[in-house]
């Protein structure tokens, strides 16, 4: 079978561009020997006189239209391996009238316009400048226009709507064209006294030929509507059943849980539950994705890593690893007898199960139980946890979230624990948390792409935790002072390293201190890991390309935590004051609130009324920023680690990159 570069994602690499250019150049050649280098010969299909446009044209699309089918009848493609355009009814028809109208008024399309420039006509190029101008214009007016490009009904194929099959209608089509390549003649001929085709023993063979083509489909093609062909769709079929009969469909709750637990980041788990089920509860890391849209989504994963979807059951994820397998999805899992099963399998308590479990088992369900379950534990199996004297107790966390100084005291030691001190060195050296590590925070940012103070990549990230011996399976307590910036800042990097197991001492190290906690000045031995590198860049990183988009979409809020006076431009230290058009402002330091001896977050039930009154739900799409993402990553955490919206972004580069370039708009 012939693999494209579309269904490989090869779309970008060199060897693409070299075929795109060499195609690109035989086309060029073939219009301007068809004589579309000339803007008259194009405008005089509208006179009559000249029907080069629609022989060349209809020529074109009988030839591929026949050329697709039979390739698919005899398997050498697969409706997969091509990209369709969507069929967005109101948008195509707005903007055939308009490409229409210009064609009219100038002679030109952008393709023959490209010819005609190449072979040094004026009008050409003042068409392509207008072009050019037209789609900036659309960008301009796109808030107004935007509402005719929602109603996309995806692929819709001409034969399923007309309720015929795929042969049929190409044999019709054959047809019309034929129809057309003697009308064209008889035209030219009675018309110019051209037509020199007309008659011809040419045109009667190459209609003969085109028909008989278009007849043999019929032999050979699928006539069920809108299937692919017999062969192909055949051996799509029993590649589908080879692979149930071998298991290679589904995967097991304890192999998924054990995956999950070691930080495995190939997985890319798909809950396709509604979101209220979602809401209440949902195997930790999984994104929420409605069947419908599950082949647009995942498109970026397509036979990259391992997508496993779960349901509540098995029928519909079944049912959707089916529908992608046949759109050339080949690493899509379903998980065996779906959340119910994994509740039972992986979550239930020791205690509750009807028959008893080694010790091992035990071992792994109580680590499972840790890292799947939010905040507590039930009590029925704390006697089994007590056997499992290397283990620490999560059960009084919420993982990522905060942590409680006692919580911290008891589980100082044990294996599976680091705590990372992000205060100046001589405060460290002068006094730390036994066994912590101290780490200055400034060393996870740098120049990145031109931008200062910006998170560093994942793959010098994870050199960092290396250095520091983190694992993935590491419960890393951050501690700072009275700056919950810096600790948050420091859970970025966790966030970008898929290191979801960190949570925030609350009240830092002055809180610590001042309920007299255990102190020392050693510096703990460490034992170098490997900490691997996503092999995904995170989703959660915006650009300002994607920020300038947002300004104007719909339902997005852009959320500027800098200070009021830096919002209002009042007071400013980069290159421009103001704000991003539409941001509305949080000042970060309004979530926190002082003691007299530390600073903490405010209430979650404070926050989540607070931030109810700016996100109209949790699945709102945010975009958080402040000058250099320092300040806006606390606002992230609180967002996402406190209060579990799910829709949050973090624009790194901020207002150091937004005022900077002048290109960008101001408020």
């Amino acid at each position: 079978m012939i693999e494209t570069f579309f269904h490989n994602g090869t779309l970008a690499t060199p060897a693409a561009f070299l075929a795109s250019l060499l195609i690109g150049i035989a086309f060029g050649m073939a219009l301007e020997n068809a004589g579309f280098g000339s803007s008259r010969r194009l405008s005089g299909i509208f006179y009559f006189r000249d029907m080069a446009v629609l022989k060349v044209m209809f020529t074109a699309v009988v030839v591929a239209m026949l050329g697709v089918c039979y390739a698919k009848a005899f398997g050498w493609i697969t409706i997969d391996n091509v990209y369709f355009l969507h069929t967005l009814y109101a948008a195509q028809i707005v903007g055939g009238l308009i490409f229409g109208a210009g064609f009219v008024m100038s002679g030109w399309c952008p393709g023959t316009g490209a010819v005609g420039l190449a072979s040094g006509k004026v009008d050409a190029l003042v068409f392509l400048l207008g072009a050019a101008g037209g789609s900036m214009l659309y960008n301009e007016v796109y808030p107004i226009l935007g509402s005719i490009t929602t109603a996309d009904r995806g692929v819709v194929f001409a034969y399923n709507s007309l309720g015929i099959s795929e042969a049929s209608l190409a044999f019709f089509l054959t047809l019309i064209a034929v129809g057309c390549f003697w009308g064209s003649e008889y035209i030219e001929k009675k018309g110019q006294g051209t037509g020199e085709q007309w008659g011809t023993p040419f045109l009667k063979t190459f209609s003969a030929v085109l028909i008989a083509g278009a007849f043999g489909l019929f032999a050979v093609a699928d006539q069920d509507m809108g299937s692919t062909s017999a062969f192909s769709k055949g051996t799509q079929e029993t590649k589908l059943l080879e692979g149930t009969q071998a298991g290679l469909d589904h995967i097991e709750p304890q192999e998924l849980a054990d995956r999950l637990l070691s930080g495995d980041t190939s997985i890319i788990l798909v809950d396709i539950r509604t979101p209220m089920e979602f809401t209440q509860f949902h195997i930790r890391s999984a994104i929420n994705i409605p069947v419908v849209d599950l082949a647009v989504s995942l498109a970026s994963h397509k036979n990259q890593g391992l997508i496993v979807l779960y349901s509540n059951g098995m029928t519909h994820p079944a049912q959707a690893h089916d529908s992608l397998f046949r759109l050339g999805f080949r690493n899509v899992y379903f998980l065996t007898d779906g959340l119910k099963g994994f509740l039972e399998t992986c979550l239930k308590p020791v205690s509750l199960r009807p028959e008893p479990v080694s010790h091992a088992l035990a071992s792994k369900i109580n680590a499972w139980r840790a890292f799947f379950l939010s905040p507590s534990i039930r009590a029925d199996d704390q006697a089994t946890n007590k056997n499992l004297s290397t283990a620490f107790d999560l059960s009084l966390l919420t993982i990522p979230g905060l942590v409680e100084t006692d919580w911290l005291n008891t589980n100082l030691g044990k294996p599976g624990l680091k705590i990372i001190d992000l205060r100046a060195q001589p405060e460290y050296n002068s006094g730390h948390i036994p066994g912590s590590l101290s780490l200055n925070l400034e060393s996870l940012r740098g120049l990145v792409r031109g931008l200062p103070s910006s998170l560093l990549p994942a793959v010098m990230l994870a050199e960092h935790f290396s250095l520091m011996g983190v694992r993935p399976n590491d419960f890393v307590v951050l501690v700072c002072t009275d700056k919950l910036q810096d600790a948050t800042l420091v859970g970025m990097a966790c966030e970008r390293l898929q290191h979801s197991r960190y949570g925030i001492l609350r009240g830092g190290f002055p809180k610590w201190q001042a309920e007299k906690r255990p102190l020392d000045t050693i510096l703990p031995s460490v034992e170098p890991s490997q900490y691997p590198v996503p092999d995904r860049s995170d989703t959660f990183t915006v650009t300002s390309r994607e920020v300038l988009t947002a300004i104007d979409k719909r339902g997005t809020i852009i959320l500027d935590v800098r200070p009021a006076d830096n919002f209002t431009g009042k007071k400013h230290d980069e290159a421009r004051g103001g704000h991003i058009p539409g941001a509305i402002n949080r000042p970060f330091s309004e979530d926190v609130v002082k003691t007299d001896t530390y600073n903490a977050f405010k209430p979650i039930d404070e926050l989540q009324k607070i931030y109810g009154n700016i996100i109209p739900t949790k699945e709102t799409q945010v975009i958080v920023h402040c000058r250099t993402g320092h300040q806006a990553s606390q606002t992230y955490f609180i967002l996402v680690r406190l209060l579990g919206y799910t829709e949050i972004k973090w624009y790194d580069a901020g207002w150091t990159e937004w005022a900077a370039k002048p290109e960008l708009p101001v408020e």
